[in-house]
């Protein structure tokens, strides 16, 4: 096993447990916290995969942004007022939900012709790299539009979260 290998190894284990933090933490915000590690943990894979501009964007927009407005919302919103119970008749269903996503993922990944391997004809399957200036060009030309909009939707959630924050005028 060479090192690249036993980087990724220990990369992927902290995004596995953080992922399993954020989904088996009884508090919110400690949900929130391992959601972080988790997606700057996957950061890491693309430095590994030597997909840089990827990297950054998983941790501005994923690891920062979208991280903190989860964690203004909890903090805008009556997190407190909510009933503390975690399980319900629903769990069955919940955990049925989840391992079929599992297994259609693990299924994805086995049946995904990886670079390196050859598939059915003979043939080396290559990677295109795609460099950074198109990317650059691409999102602020043919996907300004979209990009904004998301911001947009951004904005709006957390104008949300401060106007269910407020209460009402007898409150």
């Amino acid at each position: 096993m060479s090192y690249e290998e036993g980087i990724f190894y220990v990369v992927a284990a902290v995004t596995v447990l953080g992922a399993l933090g954020v989904v088996l933490s009884r508090n919110v915000i400690h949900s929130a916290l391992f959601l972080i590690v988790s997606l700057l943990a996957v950061a890491g894979v693309f430095i590994l995969l030597a997909a840089e501009f990827l990297a950054i964007v998983q941790v501005l927009v994923y690891g920062g942004a979208v991280t903190i407005l989860i964690l203004f919302a909890m903090m805008l919103t009556r997190v407190r007022d909510m009933p503390r119970a975690l399980t319900g008749p629903q769990w069955p269903l919940a955990a049925l939900a989840g391992s079929m996503i599992g297994g259609i993922s693990i299924a994805a990944v086995l049946g995904t012709e990886w670079p390196g391997e050859t598939n059915e004809a003979g043939q080396a399957i290559e990677v295109t790299v795609i460099p950074i200036e198109k990317i650059g060009h691409d999102l602020f030309t043919v996907w300004a539009v979209p990009f904004e909009i998301a911001s947009l939707v951004l904005i709006v959630a957390l104008l949300g979260a401060i106007i269910l924050a407020r209460g009402e005028e007898g409150e």
